[in-house]
């Protein structure tokens, strides 16, 4: 189950913590998301107060790293970045491209690779396996132009055991438990 960027235009998990599957590299197109803009009493042209993790947060913030061209505050690259899901699972997240700030990548695609844990798990349930192991490796990346760290993207694995009664190999394999256990568990008392 590997997915590519994640996608959509609305995210509902932009600002909180969570967890989610996908592969790849974000993508970079337009977007009507941008960075905070500092102002004279502390806060951002949105009138948000900035604080740690948030654009315009110190003045070592503002300046521009040695080697990039832009600052964190001003980066087009971090701007127009979108993300998308490649997964055939039509229920998650991200199916269409959708902006995530930098500060916020990590919990939205942590948010967006739970969903496909838990649709393993759903998956499992309702046709009786069981989840044998499951995990999730998250991708990141440092922007080109100002040089910050962001999460990239995720990749989910899982495997899923299903039982087959009807198959000739579990068969023998319940045979050989069954040889292998009996007697094993033995009332003395009686």
């Amino acid at each position: 189950m590997m997915i590519g960027g994640i996608s959509g235009s609305c995210n509902p998990y932009l600002f909180s913590a969570g967890s989610g599957s996908f592969r790849g590299q974000a993508q970079s197109g337009a977007s009507a998301f941008g960075s905070a803009v500092p102002g004279a009493s502390g806060a951002g042209a949105d009138g948000r107060v900035k604080g740690i993790g948030q654009a315009g947060g110190t003045d070592k913030d503002q300046k521009v790293k040695g080697g990039y061209k832009s600052s964190p505050a001003e980066c087009q690259t971090c701007k127009e970045r979108k993300y998308q899901d490649g997964s055939n699972e039509s229920d998650v997240s991200f199916k269409a491209p959708g902006h995530i700030s930098p500060e916020a990548s990590a919990s939205t695609v942590m948010a967006h690779e739970q969903q496909h844990v838990a649709n393993a798990y759903q998956k499992a349930a309702q046709k009786g396996g069981q989840v044998v192991s499951c995990s999730v490796s998250m991708h990141t990346a440092v922007c080109p132009e100002c040089g910050t760290s962001y999460v990239s993207g995720g990749t989910t694995n899982t495997s899923i055991s299903y039982p087959n009664e009807s198959n000739p190999y579990q068969q023998n394999k319940k045979a050989q438990d069954a040889i292998r256990l009996k007697g094993a568990n033995i009332d003395y008392a009686a």
